[in-house]
């Protein structure tokens, strides 16, 4: 299968873009890991294909997210920035405001002036039943108005360790703790086991929050179904939304990542979380996609 697409990305969160709203573009699972895989395929943290709503006037364009690993998730912020660049130069729309359907519900990107994106991801969720999150058998700690799990979390062989995590939603699952430094974290270690913990029915983004003042911090995440990236714009969101909520950050946080800085506002209790930062056009291609790709174990 000839595969136009677009290579993009946000604060190096990097992406594969399809323009499916002329064409219905459907790939198994396994062709979408080969297109993500940065060896055989194009290479990317998440694959995003923009379509558009069907018998649905409310919104302008649907958007659907596939991991590395193949599998379609519910939610990306950075990738969200992307798509109003990427629907604003392919000349899809000339709206500066744009309402996105996802699986999670409905986002409103905003291309600003600067040529930064604002994106208003909505409310955070704090019920953990909807991160989803169990619970049962713990007992948590209260930080000002967050509530922290003690998560269990060990090497094979090893002893176990507790790490305190907040599970929120972005619509879609996080769990964030707070780390002394992040360049001396344990993300490649911890955070496949906390990505795949068995309290997290649906896997889990799991952040390490440094903070640095506060209107400030550091962040390393290790995404579900990618592994780490060098920004999640969920997870800066998650992890801002964490510290305003255990009273050590100001309702206006710039997020440092391993690929850029984002800011993060969000006034507390039912308001939404606006983020904002940048989105770059790499470079536009086509690939033929295999039928039945192998790839590595």
């Amino acid at each position: 299968m000839r595969l136009p697409f677009t290579k993009m990305q946000g604060a190096g969160n990097d992406f594969v873009v399809i323009d499916a709203t002329r064409e219905k573009v459907e790939l198994t699972p396994l062709q979408w890991r080969w297109v993500a895989h940065r060896q055989l395929g194009v290479g990317a943290d998440q694959i995003l294909v923009v379509e558009l709503p069907v018998a649905d006037p409310s919104v302008d364009f649907v958007y659907r997210i596939f991991n590395a690993d193949g599998g379609e998730v519910e939610q990306c912020g950075n990738g969200a920035r992307c798509f109003v660049k990427f629907v604003r130069d392919r000349g899809l729309t000339d709206k500066s405001v744009i309402r996105v359907r996802t699986r999670s519900g409905v986002i409103e990107p905003r291309l600003r002036d600067d040529g930064r994106v604002e994106v208003d991801m909505g409310p955070p969720d704090f019920d953990i039943a909807n991160v989803p999150f169990s619970a049962a058998g713990l007992a948590a700690r209260r930080e000002e108005a967050a509530w922290l799990w003690p998560l269990a979390v060990g090497l094979p062989g090893g002893p176990a360790a507790t790490r305190w995590i907040e599970a929120i939603s972005m619509g879609n699952p996080h769990a964030v703790q707070v780390v002394d430094a992040v360049k001396d974290a344990p993300v490649l270690t911890e955070g496949p086991l906390i990505e795949r913990h068995p309290r997290f029915a649906h896997r889990v983004n799991a952040g390490f929050m440094e903070i640095t003042s506060r209107v400030e911090i550091r962040l390393r995440v290790y995404e579900r179904g990618a592994g780490e990236t060098l920004a999640c714009g969920t997870g800066a969101c998650a992890a801002v939304v964490s510290g305003i909520r255990r009273g050590l950050l100001d309702s206006q946080t710039e997020v440092q990542t391993r690929g850029g800085r984002l800011t993060i506002r969000w006034q507390g209790g039912t308001s939404p979380v606006f983020m904002t930062g940048p989105a770059v056009t790499v470079f536009a291609a086509e690939v033929d996609v295999p039928d039945h790709p192998v790839l590595p174990d």
